[in-house]
């Protein structure tokens, strides 16, 4: 609840890490979470991001789909390439600097960068550090350099029709069930986590389970679950690591967010969005902080969050199989 207090991003996966560390370097406690739990986990996860998924998402996209998806991999091959940067200190493979500097989906990449071969331990940190940059310097930057102002938006866009709580937990079991054994049968990387987030998204789209959310209480418990997981893999050794790695991985997160700033005024430009609106939609983080800003902005806030939904899907469903690839080549 502190760490909620403080608005600290997914503080409950981020409890879990700051506890769990204390909990490793004094010796106590197990070594490591169940495999089962962090299974479960990674598929709660993947559920939640895709029930991000919507008609009106794809809707607000469909018009001018093409500059989007450009846009959008452009601000994959840009983290990825400070994440292969990243990967040149001591200590640090090319695969651990991609997942942590990959810009989407902060939790779900930090849930499958073991599984992937990554030392999650310095994605986690660089990936919330990059989240935490990013919420931080998003309102300064919108009014400094987009000249944004308060609007007085009422209580913002309205609401859809809300499911039950009881809803988001069968569609949790529901995808879980089905979908990781259909992901793990196909090879696909990070099966616990893609396979369920597939399956959601499709249910989403489709409009059966209109309304749906996964309950807050599953949602901190899968955080807290990851979060313990790297903790527990903390040692002193790692935490000299994870420190000497910061000043670099923070100077390439700040480059990410200009370039992608630069990317977003591209994105005005061949499409009908405002230049701060192109800037939101390319924000390298923080859906909510963005959904916030525009709000309080007067900004599209359809547009610029169907935009933010696309790149998180997005860096997900890519990025393990190019940091699979990558870590292949580097072995």
């Amino acid at each position: 609840m502190g760490f909620a207090a403080l608005a600290v991003p997914s503080a409950a996966l981020f409890a879990g890490l700051v506890v769990a560390t204390v909990v490793a370097l004094a010796g106590l406690g197990p070594t490591a979470v169940p495999r089962w739990a962090t299974g479960s986990a990674q598929a709660v996860i993947g559920v939640v991001i895709g029930l991000l998924a919507r008609p009106e998402t794809l809707a607000a996209v469909a018009t001018e789909w093409l500059p989007i998806l450009l846009i959008s991999v452009g601000t994959l091959l840009v983290s990825m390439a400070a994440g292969l940067v990243m990967g040149v200190q001591r200590g640090v493979s090319p695969l651990t600097g991609m997942l942590a500097q990959t810009a989407g989906g902060a939790s779900g990449l930090v849930a499958i960068s073991a599984e992937l071969g990554g030392d999650e331990r310095i994605v986690s940190v660089v990936q919330y550090v990059r989240v935490g940059l990013v919420t931080a310097t998003m309102p300064v930057v919108a009014v400094v350099g987009y000249g944004a102002t308060h609007v007085d938006a009422g209580p913002g866009p309205a609401a859809g029709p809300t499911a039950p709580w009881w809803v988001g937990i069968l569609v949790v079991i529901g995808c879980g069930v089905v979908g990781t054994p259909i992901a793990r049968a196909l090879h696909v990387p990070a099966g616990a986590l893609l396979g369920p987030m597939v399956l959601a998204a499709a249910l989403s789209m489709s409009g059966l389970v209109v309304g749906a959310s996964v309950p807050n209480l599953l949602v901190d418990l899968a955080y807290a679950a990851i979060g313990w997981q790297a903790g527990l893999k903390f040692t002193r050794r790692a935490l000299v690591t994870v420190a000497r790695v910061l000043p670099l991985a923070t100077a390439l997160i700040l480059a990410v967010i200009a370039i992608c700033a630069g990317l977003g005024l591209v994105l005005s430009w061949t499409t009908g969005m405002t230049p701060l609106e192109g800037y939101l939609a390319t924000t390298p983080g923080g859906v909510y902080a963005v959904l916030a800003t525009a709000i309080s902005s007067g900004a599209d806030v359809t547009s610029v969050v169907a935009v933010q939904v696309l790149r998180v899907l997005l860096m997900l469903l890519v990025a393990p199989l190019l940091a699979r690839f990558v870590g292949r080549r580097t072995s």
